[in-house]
């Protein structure tokens, strides 16, 4: 694979507004790298369950997703919000073309393990046809992916984090961005420019991380440990500045300082 390739994991929460759709595409439009977007949709699943009458469910800040709830996540994920985000995505001039972890395989899922509950269709990565998204690349197009994955005798519904950086490890990408809507890892006022791992968990141990941004720091260590070499978390206007908190695998950890910016 070519070098610059990144695996962006855009969330949910930036897919549901036009104008942040926009700007989401503008940035990608400009990029000199080649891309792979993987999405998120949560918040809009949750919204049709609603409506359906169909109380979301989660255990350990997962969503448990039954039969009924598949089928809404499959209309949501693999229609609604993918087709949006390659439509925004083509009107700014990128050659996107949507697909899921179903599409030729893409990726391979089973049932997620829990020690309490039955997890029903809520899966996780067994593996990832790179080839896939390699031919994508290497024909100058953007896949646009939705995490329902393909297991034996169902669909599954896989949180978007970890098929970013399942995709991003079987490719050989360079780095996975995760854009939400917080700017980064955030200490004593100031945003963190680069973490190792090893201060990452001291972060978390002290409290300095906390609440909700642990789990994305999780996720973003996560990226480290299937052996790509860095993980950004950042907002949509960090992204466009190459901002933003970035996770390092360090030969030396000692030898590389922490830096912080404003």
């Amino acid at each position: 694979m070519a070098e610059g390739i990144s695996v962006v994991k855009v969330s949910g929460h930036c897919l549901d507004d036009s104008d942040l759709i926009a700007q989401f595409a503008q940035i990608v439009v400009r990029s000199d790298e080649q891309l792979v977007i993987v999405h998120g949709g949560g918040v809009e699943i949750s919204q049709l369950q609603r409506k359906l009458e169909i109380e979301p469910t989660y255990i350990d800040g997962l969503r448990i997703t039954d039969a009924d709830s598949l089928a809404l996540v499959e209309m949501v994920l693999c229609g609604s919000v993918n087709k949006r985000l390659v439509r925004y995505l083509l009107a700014a001039g990128v050659d996107a073309q949507g697909l899921s972890g179903v599409d030729r395989g893409l990726v391979r899922a089973r049932q997620m393990r829990h020690k309490s509950r039955d997890m029903a269709y809520t899966g996780e990565v067994v593996s990832v046809r790179g080839e896939v998204i390699a031919d994508l690349l290497a024909l100058g197009v953007t896949p646009v992916v939705a995490p329902v994955s393909m297991g034996e005798g169902s669909n599954f519904n896989l949180n978007a984090d970890p098929v970013a950086s399942a995709i991003a490890a079987a490719i050989g990408a360079d780095e996975v961005v995760f854009i939400s809507n917080v700017a980064g890892v955030m200490a004593g006022g100031r945003r963190l420019a680069k973490l190792t791992r090893k201060r990452a968990l001291e972060l978390i141990s002290n409290g300095v991380i906390q609440g909700g941004m642990i789990p994305k720091v999780e996720s973003a260590l996560n990226v480290l440990s299937s052996g790509v070499p860095q993980a950004v978390i950042t907002d949509l206007a960090g992204w466009a500045k190459r901002g933003g908190t970035t996770f390092i695998r360090s030969i030396a950890e000692s030898s590389v300082r922490e830096e912080q910016c404003q």
